[in-house]
């Protein structure tokens, strides 16, 4: 048996006004989706457990079969994982995001995208003025890239993810609790590192937003987490383009597969995903695709780009799975978003999201798209998220 995981990182949303009261999905074109709806298992699962913040990296463990309750330990710990930083059982892993603030504002999680040539000189110009034995930054892509502390003191201050205050507050959104104080520092510190920097004043010439601080967040220890060969017997790879998906990976014990044109963002080669995908069944048990592009549209408010990035996910990828059936004896594939971000929000949230299971031996259940209304209206519920892998690998969703 082969099994196909699709995670259109952020698909679900709520009825929008602009768009006659229906969702983006609702709106856009999906003939794949739909057809595996119609003839597979269409239900709802909670990938955020109670009292887990709502974030990609408790969903995306959740998906695969484990329990955050058990298994999480932070997000940047994974990040750090698919970069091959190696973290010792005491070390902090900090996901370090540059930021665009606008003197007490942050305005934009991502530094407009920033490229990763431009933000690896910034990352080592960071590291080099403000690293030390107990401090290092660790250059990723884009915006996203990690910071270690070796230190003694505990870091457990509160700290918020940058991508859920957009246009409020920098002060008031500081890191809290235990280690709060050499983080702003370093925060604060940062910004007059970059403010200046060659490459911000060309960016915002070029009327770009200029990466002119770092943000710490999302903190952690290494896992303790047995592979997914020992607990399902199975192996498994992965196609992202997002450190965080890569890093779960790692600790899975699967393959990462290097797809060209993937970039995690709305300009990814859907096509070369797609087709990766299936090559990447033939050696693999498990594979999972993961795409980033409608979260990121989420997070912008950007409903067009969200409309665009579902059409395309089921034309490239679940349509090229999908064509590919007859090529395995045995497929079964798995649909759904890691959790919602909605338009009007710009950021995640926690409700169930709505999944398609399809293939060898899964029943027809009710016969309906897949939309959110459907998949909510459909009486399958699984409460519990991590035995939703379960319940795949045994084809039964009763």
């Amino acid at each position: 048996m082969k099994y196909c995981l699709i995670i259109p990182d952020g698909l679900a949303d709520y009825t929008i006004e602009k768009l006659s009261g229906r969702t983006p999905v609702e709106a856009a074109r999906t003939p794949n989706l739909d057809f595996l709806a119609q003839n597979g298992q269409l239900g709802t699962v909670r990938t955020i457990p109670s009292g887990f913040p709502p974030g990609s990296d408790v969903a995306n463990l959740t998906i695969v079969g484990y329990d955050p309750k058990v298994y999480y330990s932070g997000r940047a710990p994974l990040e750090a994982a698919s970069m091959g930083i190696k973290l010792n059982q005491n070390d902090w892993a900090f996901r370090c995001n540059l930021i665009t603030a606008s003197e007490d504002i942050l305005e934009d999680f991502c530094a407009g995208h920033i490229k990763t040539d431009e933000a690896d000189v910034l990352i080592k110009l960071i590291n080099e003025k403000l690293g030390n034995d107990t401090i290092q930054f660790y250059p990723g892509k884009s915006y996203r890239h990690i910071m270690v502390y070796k230190g003694t003191q505990q870091m457990d201050a509160k700290c918020f993810p940058p991508h859920d205050i957009i246009g409020q507050s920098i002060k008031k959104h500081l890191p809290m609790g235990h280690g709060g104080e050499i983080l702003i520092d370093l925060m604060n510190r940062s910004r007059e590192i970059l403010v200046g920097h060659e490459i911000n004043k060309v960016r915002v010439d070029l009327k770009e937003n200029p990466a002119n601080m770092i943000w710490l967040w999302g903190q952690g220890h290494r896992p303790n987490m047995p592979t997914f060969k020992e607990r399902f017997g199975l192996t498994g790879a992965v196609i992202s383009a997002v450190d965080l998906i890569n890093g779960i990976a790692c600790y899975l014990g699967w393959d990462v597969v290097d797809v060209p044109g993937a970039t995690g963002y709305l300009d990814t080669n859907y096509t070369n995903k797609g087709e990766y995908a299936v090559q990447s069944l033939e050696n693999h048990d498990v594979v999972l695709v993961h795409i980033e592009a409608p979260d990121e549209a989420g997070h912008e408010g950007n409903l067009h780009e969200k409309v665009i990035a579902i059409e395309q996910v089921d034309s490239k990828i679940i349509g090229a799975v999908l064509a590919s059936k007859n090529k395995f004896r045995d497929l079964r594939i798995l649909v759904l978003p890691d959790h919602y971000t909605p338009i009007v929000k710009r950021t995640h949230t926690p409700e169930d999201v709505p999944f398609v299971a399809y293939g060898t031996g899964i029943e027809k259940g009710v016969g309906l798209p897949y939309t959110e209304a459907n998949a909510n209206a459909s009486g399958l519920h699984i409460k519990n998220g991590h035995r939703l892998i379960e319940h795949l690998i045994s084809g039964s969703f009763k």
